[in-house]
């Protein structure tokens, strides 16, 4: 479904036909399912990345400890 489609049903929802509506439905529900999994990945992503960061720091800071 095109952004234009999807914006006009939105816009009119009320009188859109059924099909219509579940058109739109279908893709958000995608679009919404899609978007969590990145965001579950992507804050999976941030955690090891601070997680490393972290032991790198300690390390760090052990050495350069006087």
């Amino acid at each position: 479904m095109n952004e234009e489609k999807l914006k006009k049903i939105i816009v009119e929802y009320q009188s859109s036909p059924n099909k219509d509506l579940i058109e739109a439905m279908d893709h958000l529900q995608n679009d919404f399912e899609e978007t969590k999994k990145l965001i579950i990945k992507l804050t999976r992503h941030l955690d090891g990345t601070e997680s490393v960061y972290n032991k790198l720091l300690k390390e760090y800071k052990k050495r350069t400890k006087k």
